[in-house]
């Protein structure tokens, strides 16, 4: 049986687990937060407090990492505070435990930040040019996880998050003279998410990078106010725009070279 140890069982991080235990995977799980560890354990983990720092690593990481062979690293850069620490040196202090450790293959969660505001169709060729801190910083840990020749990581651009907990119309509805109407979205649904990295591990797609966004590109406009309508909410009202500014990500290589069907691909 194969072990898989996720760092950072959040949003994404803790339903992931619940899939990979239920494929027969053992999981050992972290979370900064000691009130979350008893649920980790009850959901099958073997809990671990981990803390990432730039000057230091807090918990048992040795352990954490020991005997499992696929480490996936699902932790936020969370720059947009004025005294945030670095993401980049929070992954130079762990890379070196990696090495040591019994760790063959990493899967490294990015973004499609990385890309910046592109007004084209955007793919994995692409030259990355983020526009924002946390999109600089997600570009240049690929690069340092990638170049690493001790492991082998495969990168996956997310786009947008969502999920029946999560869409960002609740915090638009009813809201007026919104921007940026024409621009379409790139979205992905947590269970899409999940199956991705399932089929990775599957197929042993190891030393690439993905886009993984749904192949579903209405504009903001459009698709807010159904969804606002399918949820009973008030519809945010957009500005004209005649303009259409914005990237739209391609999940080709998701669709055909990794043989990903979406199971949400209209959201």
């Amino acid at each position: 049986m194969k072990q898989i140890s996720i760092l950072g069982c959040g949003w994404l991080g803790f339903p992931l687990a619940q899939s990979l235990i239920a494929n027969g995977f053992e999981v050992k799980g972290s979370t900064t937060s000691e009130d979350k560890l008893s649920v980790l354990k009850t959901a099958g983990m073997e809990p671990f407090k981990i803390a990432l720092s730039e000057d230091k690593i807090g918990g048992d990481l040795e352990e954490f990492l020991n005997t499992s062979e696929i480490l996936i690293i699902d932790i936020p850069p969370k720059l947009r505070k004025a005294d945030s620490e670095s993401f980049v040196e929070k992954i130079k202090n762990l890379i070196p435990f990696i090495e040591k450790s019994s760790i063959k293959k990493v899967v490294f969660i990015s973004s499609t930040s990385v890309y910046g505001e592109e007004n084209d169709l955007v793919t994995e060729e692409t030259f990355t040019n983020p526009d924002t801190e946390s999109g600089k910083q997600l570009v240049e840990t690929e690069k340092l996880l990638q170049s690493n020749k001790n492991f082998k990581t495969t990168v996956i651009r997310f786009g947008g998050l969502i999920g029946e907990d999560r869409n960002p119309v609740h915090s638009l509805a009813g809201k007026t003279n919104l921007e940026n109407s024409n621009k379409p979205i790139n979205f992905i649904d947590q269970k899409d998410c999940i199956g991705i990295i399932l089929k990775i591990i599957e197929t042993s797609s190891w030393n690439e990078t993905f886009n993984a966004v749904a192949p579903f590109h209405p504009t903001r406009r459009n698709y807010y106010t159904q969804k606002a309508k399918e949820l009973n909410l008030v519809p945010p009202a957009f500005l004209e725009d005649k303009t259409t500014i914005g990237k739209t990500i391609s999940s080709d290589k998701v669709l055909n070279v990794l043989g990903y069907n979406f199971q949400k691909a209209t959201l």
